[in-house]
């Protein structure tokens, strides 16, 4: 394989695995989210230019 070819399959390897990291990062925070959610745990949200809510 020629070094420019090796170099091109580097290239798309990284990007592939930052794609699923990123994918797994989502997952997790998902996860921790529904587990505070449940655990009767209430996030405030920020609304219009981070202005916080009233909730």
């Amino acid at each position: 394989m020629g070094p420019e070819i090796h170099f091109q399959v580097m290239i798309s390897r990284n990007a592939e695995l930052r794609e699923e990291a990123a994918a797994h990062r989502r997952a997790r925070e998902v996860e921790a989210a529904r587990k505070a959610r449940s655990a009767g745990e209430r996030r405030r949200g920020l609304r219009f230019f981070g202005k916080p809510s009233a909730a």
